[in-house]
């Protein structure tokens, strides 16, 4: 089943914030939830994130009936790629070395700003990128 486009963008947005906020304190709590929201999307997919569920119960009934829709594996695919950077992430807050915490964060950071800010889906690209190597390597 299609998902609405605009709830993966605003999770994307509550997301960019959110690891913001932990390049600028040095959150590992914050950065754990963030990795733990990311573990749940890629589980259970964007719908099933705390982001997806704030999205569905809080903003789309203000917003309306989606309009465009897209198939939920590239955007579970970016939630997974998401908790690889976040782990990562955490576990330089969390053991050192900070660069790496810095390093992870910000690159997580930046492909959310990219979704959130511009609607292009940097961890969705690849898994069609993978998709498409996958056909016409089989």
């Amino acid at each position: 089943m299609d998902i609405d486009v605009r709830g993966p963008r605003f999770g994307a947005a509550v997301t960019t914030v959110l690891l913001a906020v932990v390049l600028v304190t040095g959150s590992a709590w914050l950065l754990a939830w963030q990795t733990l929201a990311f573990a749940l999307g890629a589980a259970g997919g964007v719908g099933r994130s705390p982001y997806g569920w704030l999205f569905r119960t809080a903003v789309r009934p203000r917003i309306g009936p989606p309009r465009e829709f897209e198939a939920p594996e590239p955007p579970r695919f970016a939630q997974a790629v998401g908790l690889v950077f976040a782990g990562l992430g955490l576990v330089g807050y969390t053991f050192g070395p900070d660069w790496l915490g810095l390093a992870a964060t910000g690159a997580a950071l930046a492909a959310a700003f990219l979704n959130a800010g511009f609607g292009y889906c940097l961890g969705c690209e690849m898994y069609l990128f993978m998709r498409r190597l996958t056909v016409r390597a089989g």
